[in-house]
């Protein structure tokens, strides 16, 4: 993978604050021959070998999933992050994330295999001891062992640091005695390995330790409870973990006593791009199942295909995927263009400090993604009426399937806290120059307006106006931003209402300008002509392959639209009476724009997708 010097030097949280140039991102486009090869073989597994099963997959069959799982295994699937010593193949994050995405075509079945290949597998790789790793990898890559990762229980979801279950060290120091009960253990009915967390008790007054332990299946005082009933991914395995006096060799400790929390939190990172990856791939089976039912569905003597509001919601839909498309690609190509640099046997902690750079922009992939996939659902279930509400047809499964990506890897609202917490940290410490720059714009907002209005006639370019959005877009966030830290200068972390808009709007700055990079830099590659002026955009769409820049397009659209709605509501929070009329006049500048038409645009897209039944790209 070709990586630019001005990537590798990107840092985490930096979108806001600098203007990156197409070549500075990972797109999709990006992709080696050997990234797509393994693409095609995952999407082909998938297609041929997961789908014909999902009846089986969903009436708790653990063994077809078992058999799935070694199927993958023999083609390399699950090895891709294991060290090749271990019998793994050691390739790429971004490889490892299109496997995510191309193996989603059913979510039971990704959610146990991203527990087994993600959380399951990787604390192993991480934190283990060459015996623990020389013992367990090998038969974790082929799939003749499935692993479990034990962390929440009844009273500690988000909360993770306030588990409950304890493990203490045996008088001759041989053995950990564990206690408690572990709850939502995804792949606990058939997992032969669990990675369960616990508080190793102190001695003489000194605090528990929170600490992480490898348990087999089968050791005594380690029981399964009943499978959960479930909303959604009825066909994943779910059950609660009961430790009574559970005995384990003191050499199952997992890193080092008190560090569970290292092991906890890191896998997390990657778990939140991984997740975000799944999403795209159940988005686009979402919109193949909903464009092929709205061909053949006929009412008022027409395919319902041929209705505005369904083509509307079909350009929705495809318009969700490209900029998920482009978002987690670019986040992830940055992960692996920071890990480029270091040798193969880098120690653990140096990968993983380089993957916490983007702690930030992997809660925006989690965050963004599941709720794309969940409008993408949303609008299936509409499309298909009355048969999207019955189980007969997979729109009802992929709804109920999608509402838990929004809990998975620490809830949605955990995620939109770290995502302004981890920029505010950054910005205390001087890791990121985010204080400057909140007060050049405050600067330039008290200057009058003719400084507040975005250089429109300086950008040039198929995608100007929506490169001038972006711009208004990055100077409404720090002006917002401002304007909280001013009101609430020593406690602006309590006040959440605030915190998660600003995430909001942090989300969507990334996201539409991970959408226009992508679209331009597809466009110098292909060397296609502007969009034209006028409305007649669905013939230019096809004759020119001007189809990434109409997705950019709408997508850009739709979030300056979102960036918009939580400015209005950060402002409206912290300023009453005349300081609000002078920060919504100052606002009012910064959003100044023309509308673009999304009807149009949607359209040209819809009629894509009509014409190819599925995402088309």
């Amino acid at each position: 993978m070709a990586i630019s010097a001005t990537l590798q030097a990107a840092s985490g949280g930096s979108f806001l604050l600098t203007n990156a140039a197409p070549d500075d991102v990972f797109t999709p486009e990006d992709l080696t021959d050997e990234q797509r090869e393994i693409a095609r073989t995952t999407a082909e597994f998938a297609e041929k070998s997961i789908l014909p099963r999902v009846p089986e997959i969903e009436a708790k069959q653990f063994q077809v999933t078992r058999d799935l799982l070694l199927e993958a295994g023999r083609l390399g699937l699950l090895a891709v992050d294991i060290p090749e010593q271990y019998g793994g193949l050691a390739l790429d994050k971004v490889t490892s994330a299109l496997i995510a995405d191309r193996i989603a075509v059913c979510a039971s079945f990704s959610v146990s295999i991203s527990a087994h290949t993600g959380i399951g597998t990787l604390p192993v790789i991480w934190y283990g001891t060459p015996e623990q790793k020389e013992k367990y990898l090998p038969k974790l890559a082929t799939g003749e062992w499935v692993a479990a990762y034990a962390l929440s229980e009844a009273s500690s979801g988000s909360d993770a640091m306030n588990i409950r279950a304890q493990a203490r060290l045996s008088p001759d120091g041989s053995q950990y005695i564990l206690n408690g009960e572990k709850m939502w253990i995804t792949n606990a009915g058939f997992a032969d390995l669990f990675i369960v967390f616990a508080k190793i008790a102190g001695d003489n007054g000194q605090p528990p330790q929170f600490s992480a332990f490898l348990i087999e299946r089968g050791t005594p005082g380690l029981t399964l409870g009943a499978e959960e009933h479930k909303l959604g991914i009825r066909g994943s395995s779910t059950c609660p973990l009961v430790l009574s006096d559970c005995t384990i060799p003191a050499g199952n400790l997992l890193g080092e006593a008190g560090k569970g929390h290292h092991i906890a939190f890191n896998i997390l990172n990657v778990g939140r791009y991984k997740l975000g990856a799944a999403a795209l791939g159940g988005a686009r089976t979402t919109l193949r199942t909903a464009v092929r039912y709205a061909k053949q569905r006929i009412a008022f003597s027409k395919p319902i295909s041929s209705f505005g509001l369904v083509q509307e919601k079909l350009a929705d839909m495809a318009a969700g995927i490209y900029a998920g498309e482009a978002l987690v690609y670019r986040v992830v190509g940055a992960i692996d263009a920071a890990l480029s640099t270091l040798e193969a046997d880098a120690p653990a902690a140096e990968v993983q400090k380089r993957i916490e750079e983007y702690a930030v922009e992997c809660s925006i992939v989690k965050v963004w993604c599941s709720e794309m996939l969940e409008r993408a659902v949303d609008r299936s279930v509409q499309i298909h009426g009355g048969y999207g509400y019955v189980e007969e047809y997979p729109a009802e499964r992929a709804y109920r399937d999608a509402r838990i990506n929004r809990i998975f890897e620490g809830t949605n609202e955990i995620n939109r806290l770290i995502i302004t917490g981890f920029l505010l940290k950054r910005a205390m410490q001087g890791r990121l120059p985010l204080l400057p720059a909140i007060g050049r714009i405050m600067d330039e907002v008290m200057a009058g307006p003719s400084s507040t209005s975005a250089p429109r006639a300086e950008i040039s370019g198929p995608l100007a106006s929506e490169r001038a959005l972006l711009a208004s877009a990055k100077k409404i966030g720090l002006f917002c931003a401002g304007a909280a830290s001013q009101k609430y200068p020593t406690n602006l972390q309590d006040q959440q209402e605030v915190m998660g808009a600003l995430a909001d709007i942090l989300i969507e700055i990334l996201v539409m300008e991970s959408a226009l990079l992508r679209a331009e830099k597809a466009a110098r590659r292909s060397g296609a002509p502007p969009v034209p002026a006028d409305e007649s955009r669905t013939s230019w769409v096809q004759q020119h392959g001007g189809m990434q820049t109409a997705l950019a397009r709408l997508a850009a659209a739709r979030s300056f639209e979102i960036v918009r709605q939580f400015a209005e509501r950060i402002l409206g929070a912290i300023a009453e009476g005349d300081m609000l009329r002078t920060q919504m006049a100052i606002y009012r500048r910064l959003s100044k724009h023309d509308p673009v038409n999304t009807v149009a645009l949607g359209r040209s897209v819809a009629e894509a997708v009509i014409a190819t039944e599925r995402y088309p790209l």
